[in-house]
């Protein structure tokens, strides 16, 4: 007896290549298959790098990126986009041409400078990103790094925090999440800042002590609000669960080198540990 096809909800990932298998491409593939989730990509960029250092960059052509998603749009149902490493203008412009054929919720990550400091997105071609993508956003996540890029603020507290996603959700109507890093401005716990249909809230999970494997947290939690997303899955659920994706990523890191630990899809769930709150100002 033949056994009934079910279909299996699909999710896209723009980003680059990490040969390092901690970010990028490789983080988003890894992340949609612990969803449950059908991964397809577009690379926009080869990169020569490990967890400490990036070594080389190359950018395939505006033209490359383009053909890959115009291939995978003519025969996949996709639930659900996120951009990662786009490099420079030539590959935003493509991508901002192609990404407005999905209907489909879109979630651009604006990855702009490595943990290790290298830049993965030319000076040039912010201005491209601000007027040209993320105007096609449903959520963008940047760091609070890359928020003070887009904005021109300072952030050192949860006010800038709120201040800068609500800049950012003004500027190009979305919704927003900014991601507090290290900023301790609630002790024992990692807080990022959710703008949401004019309402702020605070993303939280406790601090992992221990980890240090630190390398792709980013691309790992984008990719997972698109998996979530995906899955039909509500905002609040979506979000929530991408943070205790993070969160038990870390908490459940392997070796994979003399001293190099990496983040892995945990087998526990994790999200129990996770609260999202009101932010009262």
């Amino acid at each position: 007896m033949n056994k009934p096809m079910q279909f299996y909800p699909v999710a896209l990932t723009i980003a680059g290549s990490d040969s390092g298998g901690g970010a990028g491409i490789q983080a988003d593939l890894r992340t949609f298959a612990a969803f449950g989730v059908f991964g397809t990509s577009a690379v926009t960029a080869v990169t020569a790098q490990n967890p400490t250092e990036v070594l080389r960059i190359d950018a395939l052509p505006g033209a490359a990126v383009q053909a890959q998603l115009q291939a995978v749009h003519r025969k996949f149902a996709v639930g659900a986009i996120k951009t990662g490493m786009l490099v420079n203008a030539e590959i935003i412009r493509a991508v901002a041409t192609e990404v407005q054929r999905f209907a489909t919720p879109l979630i651009v990550d604006p990855v702009m400078v490595s943990t290790s400091g290298a830049r993965l997105l030319e000076e040039a071609a912010i201005a491209l990103l601000q007027e040209e993508l993320l105007p096609l956003a449903d959520w963008i996540t940047p760091n609070r790094q890359e928020a003070e890029l887009l904005t021109g603020r300072t952030i050192g507290n949860r006010d800038d925090m709120v201040a800068a996603g609500q800049e950012c959700a003004r500027r190009w109507q979305c919704s927003v999440i900014i991601k507090g890093g290290h900023l301790d401005w609630q002790e024992g716990l990692m807080t990022d800042v959710v703008i949401h249909d004019g309402k702020a809230l605070a993303l939280t999970s406790p601090v992992v002590e221990a980890s240090e494997a630190g390398h792709g947290t980013g691309c790992t939690f984008s990719a997972a609000l698109a998996a979530g997303f995906a899955l039909a899955g509500h905002w609040k659920q979506v979000v929530k669960t991408a943070k205790a994706f993070v969160y038990g990523s870390l908490q459940e890191e392997v070796v994979v080198g003399p001293g190099i630990h990496a983040m892995y899809p945990p087998l526990e769930t994790y999200d129990g540990e996770i609260e999202l709150t009101r932010i009262d100002n």
